[in-house]
């Protein structure tokens, strides 16, 4: 095209239509699958970060190992559809349950509960240890005040104790009391035979 020439009407618009035309234009939104991946790894740092420290039983308490014993032996007594006795090994420190676990006399006569985790048949016997007890002594007492007590370390400690308790197959337990004593005063549960619960004392 020489001087002078008019260049032809829409040829600058139609070179710009060209170019335009090559250029891609990029997506402004995220696909799904960036966005699944994304969501993917925010989870894992969470994850990563946030520690998890499951309790297990060397956090419970006396109390709430004697509660799930008791809770393991009322489950299986209703499962089996056979009475299983609980009782507490003073040498292993643990409650212990079982069909047939056999009591055995105590070397400190009335100060504490002894039962075997041996059983008369094969059915066999759980057991429930109490961790950090040296010092603890369990006794299962009779329903009411017992007339029987000896002074230890300047406390009044019950010492009429049943060696085991029975939890029946239909869901009711033997009447009883439990004794905790380890440091200070003893401390006392009593236990509903009909629902195997705490009984509350009524407010005075």
């Amino acid at each position: 095209m020489t001087v002078g020439e008019e260049r032809p009407a829409g040829s600058w618009a139609a070179s710009a239509k060209a170019l335009r035309s090559g250029v891609r234009k990029t997506p402004a939104a995220f696909t799904l699958l960036e966005i699944l991946i994304s969501l993917a790894l925010i989870a894992l740092l969470i994850g990563a970060t946030i520690s998890v420290s499951p309790r297990g039983d060397s956090a419970l308490t006396t109390d709430e190992v004697f509660w799930k014993a008791l809770t393991a032996a009322r489950k299986q007594a209703l499962t089996t559809q056979q009475d299983i006795r609980l009782g507490f090994d003073p040498k292993a420190k643990a409650f212990v349950i079982g069909a047939n676990i056999d009591p055995q006399p105590s070397g400190n006569a009335g100060t504490q509960t002894s039962a075997s985790t041996e059983t008369t048949d094969n059915t066999p016997s759980q057991t429930f240890p109490v961790q950090f007890a040296d010092k603890l002594t369990v006794n299962f007492l009779p329903v009411g005040k017992s007339t029987s007590s000896i002074l230890i370390g300047g406390e009044l400690i019950e010492t009429q104790s049943i060696p085991f308790v029975t939890l029946y197959s239909d869901g009711t337990c033997t009447p009883f009391r439990v004794q905790f004593h380890s440091n200070g005063a003893a401390r006392f549960i009593a236990i509903d035979p009909w629902t195997c619960a705490e009984v509350l004392e009524e407010p005075k």
